[in-house]
């Protein structure tokens, strides 16, 4: 029977290969017609507001199969058959990994982040629980595209392709050479002229701004947008990294006017320098979102530390996150060094020599101990070499604790406060600690015993999940502040608490029944950057007060100093101080994709996820005539070019030297 079986699948891919090598040309359409499918089907799964598919982006899509493979035409059929199974393996490869990249970065694989490839092997279930039973339909073909590449590879060469006289060999080659030609020129047209006319109309910068990847894509097709991104990468890389003489001033003098801003700020303001010498303990908290600070579930409250914790602190509700594609790191270094994240990959990893004005640095010259704490990997994100970059005393990170209640990536948040507090309670005062949670990270699965919500309807639900690894982590945070005032230090210090990003679930549906309300684009666009900020002051003044203007990561830093009464305006930051008695008329908050916001409008790029384009009123949703956003979009490009120039470019070197 098993051999039945064996010689009838050997005779059905023998007249597989027969048929389609009779039929001239099949095999191309074939692959052709397979990759396109898939590439639709791509597009479908993004689910991109604004982004459904057009017959520009059918065109493209052929344009750049053409141009992948043109060149297989110059081989004899069997092994233009074996190379084009190839193809459509790797590019079948190169689509599936953009998908489940999207799924929880919500962008596309750029080379820069290949170079941070060994983040991704530490990702284990994060990136099991982003693929689906389903994604097999984008391998299905390979059950009849593999064995017809086994077998042309293993048949042997066609008697009839080694008896061609020269006269036919010749007419052979040119017949070939001017049909690869032909395919190339079309795919090249297809390509070039709607990207062009996108580029000259609605798309008008795309290649000189620093646009969100998913915005290329939507140009240039989804080849279209790797064919682009390893030019620029090439062509970054093989530049000359300087800037002129006035480029470099342009950029220190925009730097400099923040600063000066900075310190009209500290004038005769009550908070500045009013907490001179305390210590500081700052704790960046995993994809902990705004949406459930006050919440409760089955009539019990989810974050009920926080929520305590509020009534002796300042809480900004409009607070949000400036991450990009580094996300936590992102976060990290937005916090303690003022500056935007990348538009590709992670400061972390591609510029952790250079040189920046970061928070521990500034607190070391005011005679502080510094001191980070991480529960995981000490290379994850290249810490190491970033935090001693950043001027960190001591890195505790995961062979510096005892896992005893392992939690997920690593250790339990319990255990991590509570190790982490015998080191700071010994520190010598004053002193900076910063901790990094982990128990609430992707995909948030607790131990059974861990979960003590009832999460009624959204239990066995990632969003159910996600709810008890964030009251899970609210309850380790007090029994961390319960220690720091039981060994004196509470106030003695001042605390911030903050989320580093969303929690990377893109279901609306269970968001809207967990608030009870629809939600339109806006609205998602908040819950989605939206992270708590709580700045608890050592003497509890200003306790309970809610601040509803807007900040963001990036203001972090400026905030502490300010606070402390460290001077900052000749420090290279973005931010500003949030805890002033006043405040700062025409904040702006700038994300790396090109949005921004000031509290009353809301501006986004073309094709931002799940928003559409356009100028919106930030707390209706209705769209705005765009000469609302028209200051805000100038001031947002001017900058996130400075950062990125001082970053890439490293401008601060020579002045550190």
């Amino acid at each position: 029977m098993l051999s039945a079986l064996r010689t009838a699948a050997r005779r059905g891919v023998h007249g597989s290969f027969r048929m389609l090598e009779r039929t001239r040309g099949a095999d191309m359409v074939l692959f052709f017609v397979l990759m396109t499918h898939k590439l639709s089907h791509f597009n479908i799964m993004l689910d991109v507001r604004n982004m459904e598919l057009t017959p520009d982006d059918v065109l493209i899509a052929v344009g750049t199969l053409a141009l992948v493979s043109f060149w297989t035409v110059w081989l004899s059929y069997r092994w233009r058959l074996i190379v084009l199974a190839a193809l459509n393996l790797i590019l079948t490869a190169v689509l599936y990994s953009d998908l489940v990249y999207f799924r929880y970065f919500q962008d596309i694989i750029s080379l820069p982040v290949l170079l941070q490839a060994g983040q991704v092997g530490s990702l284990g279930g994060s990136i099991a629980s982003l693929l689906s039973w389903r994604d097999i339909a984008y391998f299905a073909d390979w059950l009849l595209i593999i064995p017809l590449a086994v077998y042309a590879l293993f048949s042997g060469r066609r008697p009839k392709e080694l008896t061609f006289r020269a006269p036919k060999r010749v007419r052979m080659a040119v017949l070939r050479l001017s049909f690869s030609l032909i395919v190339f020129a079309a795919g090249l047209t297809l390509v070039f002229v709607p990207v062009n006319a996108a580029n000259q109309t609605w798309a008008k910068g795309l290649f000189t701004n620093n646009w969100w990847n998913v915005s290329v894509y939507n140009v240039t097709g989804l080849y279209g947008f790797h064919g682009y991104d390893i030019y620029r990468s090439v062509k970054a890389s093989t530049e000359e990294k300087a800037l002129t003489v006035t480029q470099q001033q342009t950029v220190m003098d925009w730097f400099g006017t923040r600063g000066s801003l900075r310190a009209s700020l500290a004038e005769n303001d009550k908070p500045f320098g009013a907490y001179k010498g305390k210590n500081v303990v700052m704790v960046q908290a995993e994809a902990f979102q705004n949406f459930v600070i006050g919440r409760s579930i089955g009539g019990v409250e989810i974050t009920p530390n926080l929520n305590r914790l509020m009534k002796e602190s300042i809480y900004f509700n409009r607070f949000y996150h400036q991450t990009s594609q580094g996300r936590t790191s992102d976060a990290d270094f937005a916090a303690q060094c003022s500056q935007q994240p990348l538009p590709s990959g992670s400061v972390f990893i591609r510029y952790a020599d250079h040189t920046f004005d970061c928070l521990p640095g500034a607190l070391k010259a005011e005679g502080y101990g510094t001191s980070v704490f991480h529960a995981y990997e000490g290379g994850f994100w290249n810490r190491h070499a970033m935090y001693t970059n950043m001027q960190y005393d001591v890195y505790y990170n995961k062979k510096h604790f005892q896992l005893d209640e392992p939690v997920g990536w690593s250790l339990g948040d319990k255990s991590f406060f509570r190790q982490s507090a015998d080191r700071i309670s010994g520190q010598k005062q004053p002193f900076y600690s910063f901790l990094i949670t982990l128990s609430s990270h992707h995909p948030y699965k607790l131990p059974a015993s861990m979960e003590k919500l009832d999460v009624g309807e959204f239990q066995g639900s990632m969003f159910g999940d996600y709810l008890q690894s964030v009251n899970y982590t609210d309850a380790a945070l007090g029994e961390f502040i319960a220690r720091l005032k039981a060994e004196g230090l509470w106030d003695e210090t001042i605390f911030i608490f903050y989320g580093d990003h969303d929690n990377s679930i893109r279901d609306w549906e269970p968001f809207e029944r967990f608030l009870g309300q629809k939600l339109n684009p806006i609205a998602r666009q908040q819950i989605l950057k939206q992270v708590p900020l709580i700045v608890r002051l050592p003497d509890g003044a200003l306790g309970g007060t809610v601040r509803s203007d807007v900040g963001g990561q990036l203001d972090i830093t400026p905030t502490i100093l300010h606070l402390l009464g460290v001077d900052s305006s000749k420090l290279a930051m973005l931010g500003t101080p949030l805890v002033t008695d006043t405040p700062l008329p025409g904040k702006t908050v700038v994300f790396r994709n090109g949005s921004l916001t000031d509290g009353a409008v809301y501006y986004l790029p073309s094709a931002a996820a799940d928003g559409g384009s356009g100028c919106f009123d930030a707390i209706t949703g209705a769209v705005l005539d765009d000469k609302a956003c028209a200051a805000g979009k100038e001031a947002a490009a001017e900058e996130l070019e400075a950062s990125s120039d001082l970053i890439e470019y490293d401008l601060l070197a020579s002045g550190k030297e």
